[in-house]
Protein backbone atom coordinates (compact mmCIF):
# COMPACT_ATOMS: atom_id res chain seq x y z
CA UNK A 1 0.00 0.00 0.00
CA UNK A 2 1.62 3.27 -1.13
CA UNK A 3 0.99 6.59 0.63
CA UNK A 4 1.15 10.11 -0.76
CA UNK A 5 0.46 13.37 1.04
CA UNK A 6 -0.32 16.31 -1.21
CA UNK A 7 -0.26 19.80 0.29
CA UNK A 8 -1.56 18.84 3.74
CA UNK A 9 -2.31 21.85 5.94
CA UNK A 10 -3.81 21.92 9.44
CA UNK A 11 -4.29 24.89 11.77
CA UNK A 12 -5.56 25.10 15.35
CA UNK A 13 -7.02 28.56 15.63
CA UNK A 14 -4.23 30.84 14.54
CA UNK A 15 -1.51 28.25 15.08
CA UNK A 16 -0.30 26.35 12.02
CA UNK A 17 0.42 22.71 12.84
CA UNK A 18 1.12 21.60 9.26
CA UNK A 19 1.75 23.78 6.23
CA UNK A 20 1.53 22.28 2.73
CA UNK A 21 3.22 19.01 3.68
CA UNK A 22 3.86 16.76 0.68
CA UNK A 23 5.81 13.52 0.43
CA UNK A 24 5.35 9.93 -0.71
CA UNK A 25 6.11 6.50 0.73
CA UNK A 26 6.44 3.73 -1.82
CA UNK A 27 4.72 0.39 -1.30
CA UNK A 28 6.82 -1.72 1.05
CA UNK A 29 9.03 1.22 2.02
CA UNK A 30 10.07 2.23 5.54
CA UNK A 31 9.97 6.01 6.03
CA UNK A 32 10.82 7.89 9.21
CA UNK A 33 9.53 11.31 10.22
CA UNK A 34 11.69 13.30 12.61
CA UNK A 35 11.62 16.82 13.98
CA UNK A 36 11.65 18.74 17.25
CA UNK A 37 8.71 18.83 19.63
CA UNK A 38 5.84 20.77 18.10
CA UNK A 39 6.92 20.05 14.54
CA UNK A 40 3.53 18.53 13.69
CA UNK A 41 4.44 14.83 13.61
CA UNK A 42 1.49 13.44 15.58
CA UNK A 43 -0.93 15.76 13.77
CA UNK A 44 0.41 14.31 10.54
CA UNK A 45 -0.38 10.79 11.77
CA UNK A 46 -3.89 11.89 12.76
CA UNK A 47 -4.46 13.14 9.21
CA UNK A 48 -3.12 9.97 7.58
CA UNK A 49 -5.27 7.68 9.74
CA UNK A 50 -8.45 9.76 9.44
CA UNK A 51 -8.67 11.04 13.01
CA UNK A 52 -8.38 14.61 11.74
CA UNK A 53 -9.55 16.16 8.48
CA UNK A 54 -6.94 18.52 6.98
CA UNK A 55 -7.87 22.11 6.23
CA UNK A 56 -6.31 21.65 2.80
CA UNK A 57 -4.57 18.94 0.82
CA UNK A 58 -5.16 15.28 0.03
CA UNK A 59 -4.25 11.86 1.40
CA UNK A 60 -3.73 9.32 -1.37
CA UNK A 61 -3.50 5.56 -0.77
CA UNK A 62 -2.48 3.47 -3.76
CA UNK A 63 -3.31 6.54 -5.85
CA UNK A 64 -6.89 6.85 -4.54
CA UNK A 65 -8.01 9.94 -2.64
CA UNK A 66 -9.07 8.83 0.89
CA UNK A 67 -9.16 12.31 2.44
CA UNK A 68 -12.90 12.04 3.06
CA UNK A 69 -12.73 8.54 4.54
CA UNK A 70 -13.09 8.14 8.30
CA UNK A 71 -10.70 6.34 10.63
CA UNK A 72 -12.74 3.11 10.73
CA UNK A 73 -12.90 2.82 6.96
CA UNK A 74 -9.17 3.43 6.66
CA UNK A 75 -8.40 0.88 9.37
CA UNK A 76 -10.53 -1.74 7.63
CA UNK A 77 -8.76 -1.01 4.34
CA UNK A 78 -5.46 -2.06 5.89
CA UNK A 79 -4.10 0.81 8.02
CA UNK A 80 -2.91 0.14 11.56
CA UNK A 81 -1.42 2.52 14.09
CA UNK A 82 0.28 2.76 17.45
CA UNK A 83 0.18 5.93 19.56
CA UNK A 84 2.66 8.21 21.28
CA UNK A 85 1.01 7.26 24.56
CA UNK A 86 0.20 3.53 24.35
CA UNK A 87 -3.54 2.94 24.03
CA UNK A 88 -4.39 -0.40 25.63
CA UNK A 89 -7.45 -1.75 27.40
CA UNK A 90 -6.22 -1.91 30.97
CA UNK A 91 -8.97 -4.25 32.22
CA UNK A 92 -8.36 -6.78 29.46
CA UNK A 93 -5.55 -9.31 29.41
CA UNK A 94 -2.70 -8.99 26.94
CA UNK A 95 -4.22 -11.73 24.78
CA UNK A 96 -7.66 -10.11 24.90
CA UNK A 97 -6.15 -6.77 23.84
CA UNK A 98 -4.71 -8.35 20.72
CA UNK A 99 -7.94 -10.22 19.96
CA UNK A 100 -9.86 -6.93 19.88
CA UNK A 101 -8.17 -6.07 16.56
CA UNK A 102 -9.92 -9.06 14.98
CA UNK A 103 -13.39 -8.44 16.40
CA UNK A 104 -14.58 -6.46 13.41
CA UNK A 105 -14.25 -9.54 11.21
CA UNK A 106 -16.90 -11.31 13.28
CA UNK A 107 -16.75 -14.39 15.44
CA UNK A 108 -19.01 -16.70 13.51
CA UNK A 109 -22.71 -16.11 14.03
CA UNK A 110 -23.12 -14.57 17.47
CA UNK A 111 -25.64 -15.80 20.04
CA UNK A 112 -27.61 -17.86 17.52
CA UNK A 113 -24.49 -19.79 16.55
CA UNK A 114 -23.72 -20.43 20.22
CA UNK A 115 -27.22 -21.69 20.97
CA UNK A 116 -27.34 -23.91 17.90
CA UNK A 117 -23.72 -25.06 18.28
CA UNK A 118 -23.02 -24.35 14.63
CA UNK A 119 -19.85 -26.18 13.59
CA UNK A 120 -17.97 -23.27 12.04
CA UNK A 121 -17.98 -21.00 15.06
CA UNK A 122 -15.47 -22.94 17.14
CA UNK A 123 -13.07 -23.26 14.23
CA UNK A 124 -13.16 -19.54 13.50
CA UNK A 125 -12.57 -18.69 17.16
CA UNK A 126 -9.61 -21.07 17.32
CA UNK A 127 -8.16 -19.49 14.18
CA UNK A 128 -8.47 -16.01 15.72
CA UNK A 129 -6.72 -17.12 18.89
CA UNK A 130 -3.96 -18.77 16.92
CA UNK A 131 -3.34 -15.51 15.06
CA UNK A 132 -3.29 -13.56 18.32
CA UNK A 133 -0.91 -16.05 19.95
CA UNK A 134 1.39 -15.83 16.93
CA UNK A 135 1.45 -12.02 17.21
CA UNK A 136 2.36 -12.27 20.91
CA UNK A 137 5.18 -14.70 20.12
CA UNK A 138 6.42 -12.44 17.35
CA UNK A 139 6.60 -9.47 19.73
CA UNK A 140 8.21 -11.45 22.55
CA UNK A 141 5.33 -11.12 25.01
CA UNK A 142 3.67 -14.54 24.85
CA UNK A 143 4.55 -15.14 28.51
CA UNK A 144 2.47 -12.07 29.43
CA UNK A 145 -0.73 -13.26 27.70
CA UNK A 146 -2.73 -13.67 30.93
CA UNK A 147 -1.63 -10.42 32.57
CA UNK A 148 -3.91 -7.42 32.61
CA UNK A 149 -2.55 -4.66 30.38
CA UNK A 150 -2.88 -2.14 33.23
CA UNK A 151 -0.25 -4.08 35.17
CA UNK A 152 2.44 -3.64 32.50
CA UNK A 153 5.09 -0.91 32.40
CA UNK A 154 5.12 1.38 29.38
CA UNK A 155 7.53 -0.82 27.40
CA UNK A 156 5.26 -3.82 27.77
CA UNK A 157 2.23 -1.78 26.77
CA UNK A 158 4.01 -0.63 23.62
CA UNK A 159 4.69 -4.22 22.62
CA UNK A 160 1.05 -5.14 23.29
CA UNK A 161 0.00 -2.27 21.04
CA UNK A 162 2.46 -3.43 18.39
CA UNK A 163 1.12 -6.99 18.50
CA UNK A 164 -2.42 -5.66 18.20
CA UNK A 165 -1.41 -3.55 15.18
CA UNK A 166 0.23 -6.53 13.46
CA UNK A 167 -2.32 -9.28 14.12
CA UNK A 168 -4.62 -8.27 11.27
CA UNK A 169 -1.78 -8.14 8.70
CA UNK A 170 -1.81 -4.39 7.96
CA UNK A 171 -0.80 -3.01 4.58
CA UNK A 172 0.23 0.37 6.02
CA UNK A 173 1.67 0.50 9.54
CA UNK A 174 2.11 3.81 11.37
CA UNK A 175 4.25 3.81 14.51
CA UNK A 176 4.29 6.86 16.80
CA UNK A 177 7.37 6.95 19.08
CA UNK A 178 7.59 3.13 19.06
CA UNK A 179 10.87 2.77 21.00
CA UNK A 180 10.03 5.25 23.78
CA UNK A 181 10.01 3.40 27.11
CA UNK A 182 11.51 0.19 25.73
CA UNK A 183 14.46 -1.36 27.52
CA UNK A 184 17.40 -2.57 25.34
CA UNK A 185 16.03 -6.12 25.06
CA UNK A 186 12.59 -4.87 24.06
CA UNK A 187 14.09 -2.43 21.57
CA UNK A 188 16.03 -5.30 19.98
CA UNK A 189 12.80 -7.31 19.67
CA UNK A 190 11.06 -4.34 18.11
CA UNK A 191 13.85 -3.81 15.56
CA UNK A 192 13.68 -7.49 14.60
CA UNK A 193 9.91 -7.36 14.24
CA UNK A 194 10.09 -4.21 12.12
CA UNK A 195 12.64 -5.80 9.80
CA UNK A 196 10.21 -8.63 9.11
CA UNK A 197 7.04 -6.59 8.61
CA UNK A 198 5.41 -7.15 5.22
CA UNK A 199 3.86 -3.69 4.98
CA UNK A 200 4.58 -0.09 4.16
CA UNK A 201 5.83 1.59 7.34
CA UNK A 202 5.71 5.23 8.41
CA UNK A 203 7.20 5.95 11.81
CA UNK A 204 7.73 8.98 14.02
CA UNK A 205 10.66 8.67 16.39
CA UNK A 206 12.84 10.92 18.54
CA UNK A 207 15.70 8.41 18.54
CA UNK A 208 17.46 9.72 15.45
CA UNK A 209 20.01 6.91 15.51
CA UNK A 210 17.25 4.33 15.34
CA UNK A 211 15.62 6.14 12.42
CA UNK A 212 18.93 6.40 10.56
CA UNK A 213 19.52 2.66 11.01
CA UNK A 214 16.05 1.38 10.08
CA UNK A 215 14.54 3.77 7.53
CA UNK A 216 15.34 3.91 3.83
CA UNK A 217 13.96 7.45 3.60
CA UNK A 218 13.50 10.20 6.16
CA UNK A 219 11.27 13.29 6.19
CA UNK A 220 12.21 16.14 8.50
CA UNK A 221 9.52 18.48 9.83
CA UNK A 222 10.10 21.81 11.52
CA UNK A 223 7.27 24.14 12.53
CA UNK A 224 4.83 22.16 10.40
CA UNK A 225 6.81 22.21 7.18
CA UNK A 226 9.05 19.72 5.40
CA UNK A 227 12.58 21.11 5.52
CA UNK A 228 14.40 18.04 4.22
CA UNK A 229 13.67 14.66 2.67
CA UNK A 230 15.88 11.88 1.39
CA UNK A 231 18.13 9.03 2.41
CA UNK A 232 19.65 8.95 5.90
CA UNK A 233 22.92 10.24 4.45
CA UNK A 234 21.16 13.10 2.67
CA UNK A 235 19.35 14.14 5.84
CA UNK A 236 22.40 13.79 8.07
CA UNK A 237 24.39 16.13 5.84
CA UNK A 238 21.64 18.70 5.27
CA UNK A 239 22.58 22.07 6.83
CA UNK A 240 18.95 23.02 7.52
CA UNK A 241 18.45 19.81 9.48
CA UNK A 242 21.53 20.42 11.53
CA UNK A 243 20.37 23.93 12.32
CA UNK A 244 16.80 22.99 13.19
CA UNK A 245 17.17 19.66 14.89
CA UNK A 246 20.39 17.70 14.98
CA UNK A 247 22.53 20.57 16.17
Amino acid sequence: MSLALDGISVAFGGVRALGEVSFTVEKGGVCGVIGPNGAGKTTLFDVVTGLRRPDAGRVLVDGADVTGHGAVRRARSGMARTFQRPQVFGRLTVLENVLTALEWRGGGGGLAADLLALPGRGARERARRERAEAALERCGIADLRAMYAAELPIGGRRLVELARALVDAPKLLLLDEPTSGLDPAQAAVFAEVLAGVDATVLLVEHDVGFVMDTCARIVVLDLGRVIAEGTPADVRDDPSVRAAYLG
